[in-house]
């Protein structure tokens, strides 16, 4: 895979319909599915090969002015192409787009990955209780998970 065919890789809102592709991708990628509702589908960015398969996908949860980006997920052939940044850049975006101020997320095997894209580790008790309260933080994520966290 080279970078142009990353970057011929089209990018597009997840639908209600694409529920059952999210969860299969998260589960196929390792990443927990559980509390997925086409509620929460609606706030991902899915990354779609000219061929038309998933490759990555990233989603974005707000709770007033803050969010919680959660699921990314990109296909192991796709890895190290820049896809995971551009799928997180354009979250970020859309937080800014939406007045959010800071995002939050927990990672168990990316935090590096995270840690360039300027995002900070956070104690988890000193996150801001929507955020704490989410399913992500209370139970489907393990308690080893980093937390970090971004101005945005």
């Amino acid at each position: 895979m080279s970078a142009r065919e990353t970057a011929t890789c089209i990018f597009r809102p997840a639908t209600a319909a694409d529920l059952p592709d999210v969860a299969a991708f998260l589960s196929d990628c390792g990443l927990p599915a559980q509390d997925l509702t086409p509620e929460i589908a609606a706030g991902f960015e899915l990354a779609v090969a000219v061929d038309g398969r998933l490759v990555g996908q990233i989603g974005l949860e707000a709770f007033g002015d803050i969010g919680l980006l959660r699921s990314l997920a990109v296909a192991p052939e796709w890895r190290k192409h820049g896809l995971g940044a551009q799928l997180v850049a354009r979250r970020e975006a859309a937080a800014r787009a939406a007045g959010l101020s800071a995002v939050y997320l927990l990672t168990s095997s990316a935090a590096e990955f995270f840690r360039h894209q300027r995002y900070t580790e956070v104690p988890r008790e000193t996150v801001p209780a929507a955020i704490a309260g989410h399913a992500q933080f209370t139970g489907l994520c393990p308690s080893c998970a980093h937390c970090l966290r971004k101005v945005v």
